[in-house]
């Protein structure tokens, strides 16, 4: 039996339990709750804890606490999705308590796991049984009461295991998603794992060979190259237009703008308007909107003058990535841009024509991500540092991305705000609400009201075989959700969309946008749009390519 661990125990432990993980992260993906083809738990939490493994590769180590140290700020900076962020939290917990310690016993040890929790538990604000939580407070305790029994490492470790997966077995039961779902809770299985990895290097055993080659990849965007001519409308036009009369009816203005361009988005509260429109008529879509209210802002971009330097330059971009491989090397990093405004935004999704209806309306930056890939909160961190402004809003646009995000609050010396945006379209209308005028807590509050009012819809397919709720689901199946939840299953794609579509009429929905994938052809979108034309004729309807993997239409339902 071990009684105590060192610093060089601990980083064998964290390699180990890493690749113990890393084997068994589709098995724990497969536990999910609905079985869509995300970035899922054993993914998220495979690469958070895969950070600190590197981290701890880099270097020798020189005591506990200097290696507990280390992976707690790797896995900070790694975290990927909300089991990342809470795994995160429970090895900064550890960190703390074993802090300038040379080594650890069982009791110290159970006590660091258990400090641990307490981070964890913490940082949720409303923490739910039948979760990793359940099952890693559970385990530190049967650790703390096993090294009172017996202070030696390997029986406290292998006694919080055992009581952690009585434990995890009983998760089905105490969360009604779960039961529904007749599995238990994926982040409790991957943390156990983990730890058992951990108890492996302990007691000697090789570490697992992993297949690299055969690892999932990230995936990565497929950048449709376009050429100058296929841009039909030439400038990238945004304003504001302050109301005259809180009641003005936009409707003309809208059959207008829609004449003279495409990609309109119009945005509206009791005291003004905010419009996106791409047209080659500029200066008449802003004379037009003057009598509707009083101009205030106004940007305007020739789109094909930006394609002419994207094309440029995409060499200066490979001096780019070489010089910032030439500054990782030498231990430095950018430094963050000059503040040269008040607010900045940045948006977290996947596909090309999302990140320019977000950019569109103003975002300084988009962080590419999402279902497939949930970005770490180093790669959020770093794209905030990027934005020219004094306090920066992130737009996670994601639940599973929140919790990442919000762990850049006070790695900076700007000040982020995270707007809790579950989904692009809640994103999208969080944007449009944008008022630069008002201070930092309205603003927020003004963003965050503007999300309660879309509705979102999202078609996927099965990745695997599935029973929920009701629902048989075989693997290829299309699956749409509403709102987050299973709203239906098919064979047929156009079913699927004709259900949502009663459902958006159902809502009286006034504006329906639809947002399809990189798998839809434009002609399937214009099926898909005389179907929602035919159920909501009333609605303002748009469809435009977002160019997302995974979804073949999101949309947004207001």
């Amino acid at each position: 039996m071990i009684q105590c661990i060192d610093g060089i125990q601990f980083k064998r432990m964290v390699l180990h339990g890493s690749a113990a993980i890393m084997l068994q992260k589709q098995q724990i993906n497969d536990l999910n709750v609905f079985p869509v083809p995300d970035g899922d738990t054993g993914t998220n939490m495979s690469l958070t804890i895969g950070a600190a493994a590197a981290e701890l590769k880099k270097g020798d180590v020189k005591n506990l606490g200097q290696a507990a140290a280390t992976a707690a700020g790797a896995l900070l900076r790694g975290a990927r999705g909300n089991s990342g962020v809470i795994l995160s939290l429970l090895f900064r917990g550890l960190s703390k308590t074993l802090k300038g310690q040379e080594a650890a016993d069982a009791v110290l040890l159970a006590s660091a796991m258990e400090e641990g929790v307490n981070a964890a538990y913490g940082a949720v604000m409303k923490p739910a049984e039948g979760t990793v939580l359940t099952v890693s407070r559970l385990a530190s305790k049967r650790a703390a009461e096993a090294a009172g029994e017996n202070n030696d490492v390997e029986y406290a470790l292998a006694e919080a295991i055992r009581v952690g997966y009585e434990v995890l077995a009983q998760t089905t039961d105490m969360n009604p998603v779960l039961k529904k779902a007749g599995v238990v809770d994926a982040g409790g299985k991957g943390y156990l794992v983990i730890l058992e990895g951990m108890l492996a290097a302990l007691r000697g055993e090789p570490m697992p060979e992993i297949d690299e080659s055969a690892a999932a990849k990230p995936a990565k965007a497929d950048f449709n190259v376009f050429s100058e001519e296929e841009i039909t409308f030439a400038f990238d036009t945004v304003f504001i237009v302050r109301k005259t009369d809180p009641e003005v009816n936009l409707t003309p203005l809208r059959d207008y703008l829609n004449s003279i361009g495409d990609s309109l988005v119009i945005g509206e509260d009791d005291e003004a308007f905010k419009v996106h429109v791409h047209t080659n008529v500029p200066g008449n879509a802003l004379t037009e909107s003057q009598k509707f209210g009083t101009l205030e802002l106004a940007k305007i971009e020739n789109m094909r003058t930006q394609y002419d330097d994207v094309a440029a330059g995409k060499k200066a971009q490979s001096v780019d990535d070489l010089d910032a491989v030439e500054e990782e090397l030498a231990g430095g990093s950018p430094a963050p841009a000059a503040p040269e405004k008040r607010y900045g935004f940045l948006a977290v999704c996947a596909g090309d024509g999302l990140a320019d209806v977000f950019r569109d309306l103003g975002a300084d930056g988009i962080i590419s991500g999402g279902q497939t890939m949930n970005p770490s909160t180093e790669s959020i961190l770093k794209e905030i540092e990027k934005v020219p402004a004094e306090t920066v809003f992130v737009l996670p646009n994601n639940k599973n991305i929140i919790m990442a995000a919000q762990q850049c609050v006070g790695l900076t010396s700007r000040e982020v705000v995270v707007v809790p945006t579950e989904t692009i379209p809640q994103g999208v209308s969080a944007m449009m609400a944008v008022d630069p005028e008002m201070d930092v807590d309205e603003l927020l509050e003004t963003m965050t009201g503007a999300v309660k009012n879309v509705a979102t819809a999202q078609i996927t397919y099965a990745a695997r075989n599935s029973d929920f709720d009701g629902f048989a689901i075989n693997e290829g199946d299309y699956l749409s959700l509403l709102d987050g939840k299973l709203f239906g299953t098919n064979q047929d794609i156009f079913v699927m969309l004709e259900k949502l579509a009663e459902k958006a009429a159902e809502k009286n929905a006034e504006f329906v946008t639809l947002f399809y994938g990189e798998d839809v052809t434009e002609e399937q979108a214009g099926q898909a749009e005389e179907i929602f034309t035919q159920h909501c004729p009333g609605a303002e309807l748009s469809v435009l390519p977002g160019g997302q993997p995974v979804y073949y239409y999101i949309v947004s339902i207001e």
